[in-house]
């Protein structure tokens, strides 16, 4: 059975956050998007609910948004994201943390980085602990595509983390935003997912794509 759930989109005024909050609003969840400023997560909500034409979405400071969700989404810039979870440590303790981001390098961000943790991932489960369940998922979904609901996602998502019902939680999610999510195994494999994220990139560049994604072949 399809479970709701309370999302929190921490750093959710960015590229990818208003259009994840936009699909799981539209899918029946509650979300809440979070920003270091409240009232800049309060405009990006109404905005967002006035393409959605009723009060779907709800903004507030990143860590209320955290201490209210049953879900955490991270989507701040790469840079930002240990000095957030940092402060977000207590508020997190006993959910899943669904990580977006990807260990990038500007300027060089199509090239493949790996951080001394191993990932992005890997960084943010060593920060917040064995009480937080950390997943990495939706790294290879392009911002543009998320942007109209109603718009296919022609991708796969791949969902690595150490618990098994912390990836169900995001293979559902990723169900529910029109796409396909797929065990990727444990969070330790984040690295070559995260990976992924900069040949995508350099892909899109070269062949001037709107958005390259990945697609697992030979599954049902």
């Amino acid at each position: 059975m399809k479970q709701h759930y309370t999302i929190a989109i921490l750093g959710g005024t960015g590229n990818e956050g208003p259009g994840l909050a936009m699909r799981w609003a539209k899918a029946g969840h509650t979300v809440i998007i979070g920003s270091r400023e409240a009232e800049k997560a309060q405009r990006v909500a109404g905005e967002i609910n006035a393409k959605l034409g009723e009060p779907l979405i709800a903004g507030a400071s990143n860590t209320d948004a955290a201490f209210a969700c049953d879900v955490a989404v991270l989507t701040v810039p790469y840079a930002a994201q240990n000095a957030l979870l940092e402060t977000l440590t207590g508020a997190l303790q006993g959910k899943t943390l669904i990580n977006v981001n990807v260990a990038l390098r500007p300027p060089k961000v199509a090239q493949v980085y790996i951080p001394p943790e191993g990932s992005a991932s890997e960084q943010a489960q060593a920060i917040l602990g064995p009480g937080v369940d950390v997943v990495a998922a939706f790294q290879n979904v392009g911002a543009h595509t998320l942007e109209d609901p109603d718009h296919p996602i022609d991708c796969d998502v791949l969902v690595c983390g150490d618990k098994k019902a912390a990836k169900a939680v995001a293979i559902q999610l990723a169900e529910d935003i029109g796409t396909r999510g797929i065990d990727a195994g444990p969070l330790v494999n984040a690295k070559v997912v995260e990976g992924l994220t900069s040949i995508l990139i350099g892909i899109n560049i070269r062949y001037k794509a709107p958005g390259s994604g990945i697609r697992i072949t030979g599954l049902p």
